[in-house]
């Protein structure tokens, strides 16, 4: 595999520029018509999703987990999270040293830690239940957590270790995968760490993997946008008295710039071998139900 270049954003995120990846990896979305969605990991299938049909364009989605997900990242030791060093750089470092089980594919991904969320991501839409639940995309999005494998309980003595690291600020970041598929996260590495901070009314910290816009893709759309930038100062500049809203429109020309080539681009799933029956098939096993069937 050739080496994946790295874009620093200062002491607590990066770009990394995945190469020699072309085929799908490991931990994968695959899709079918009629809004069928199943998440594998290698050959395993670990998440099916429905789309739910209604008065919204996209109502929501009901999802239905199956037991068998695993880590792409080592299980994490008291001892390295009271002496971390980078967190964005060692996680960075342990998905491109596990292919087998990450989601990494050829482009450009974003890895930065976060410590903030709006309440509702935690305290709202923090999918507890296990295995179905309902992603409701009709309020304004979703933007919820959905874990892979089912919760421990917050009394559980892995959970209650990590609350006291939680309590002492030492607890090593949740990974988030964003998934534009969910409209939501996903958590590859610390559902035990979520519960326990959770459990102790804090915020988890996080590291966040988001797929951003190839090179050539972001660059494009820059052309668009400096193309229009142009044509409204021209026509600003052709009357006298304009100058504030020159200025307020060359600010915002250089905030939109500066932030195209790392917005979220959407992310990538594959087709589902033998389309729909294959899916219904999977459904049936599982004994995915949906209301309207």
């Amino acid at each position: 595999m050739d080496r994946s270049r790295r874009e620093l954003l200062g002491p607590d995120g990066l770009v990394l520029d995945v190469r020699g990846r072309p085929g799908p990896p490991s931990l994968r979305f695959e899709c079918a018509p009629g809004g069928r969605l199943l998440l594998r990991q290698g050959e395993r299938p670990v998440l099916l999703g429905r789309e739910e049909q209604g008065g919204c364009s996209r109502e929501g989605l009901f999802v239905h987990r199956l037991a068998g997900y695993r880590s792409p990242l080592p299980p994490t030791r008291s001892a390295w999270q009271r002496r971390p060093g980078n967190w964005v750089h060692q996680y960075v470092r342990w998905l491109e040293e596990a292919p087998q089980g990450g989601p990494l594919h050829e482009g450009r991904w974003l890895l930065g830690e976060r410590h903030r969320f709006p309440t509702y991501v935690w305290w709202g839409d923090f999918l507890r239940d296990w295995p179905g639940g309902h992603l409701d995309w009709c309020r304004g999005g979703w933007e919820g957590v959905v874990p892979l494998r089912p919760l421990s309980p917050e009394d559980d003595p892995r959970v209650k270790a990590y609350r006291k690291h939680a309590r002492e600020g030492t607890l090593a970041p949740v990974l988030l995968w964003w998934v534009t598929l969910l409209d939501g996260w996903v958590i590859l590495d610390g559902h035990d760490r979520a519960v326990a901070s959770v459990a102790e009314g804090r915020t988890p910290p996080c590291v966040v993997l988001t797929r951003v816009p190839d090179e050539e893709d972001w660059r494009r759309t820059a052309d668009e946008v400096i193309q229009g930038h142009e044509r409204r100062m021209e026509r600003l500049t052709a009357h006298p008295g304009t100058e504030r809203q020159r200025g307020t429109l060359a600010r915002a020309y250089g905030d939109v710039m500066s932030s195209l080539p790392y917005e979220p681009a959407p992310t990538r799933s594959w087709p589902l071998p033998g389309g729909a029956p294959a899916w219904d098939a999977l459904a049936g096993a599982a004994m995915f139900q949906f209301p309207s069937d």
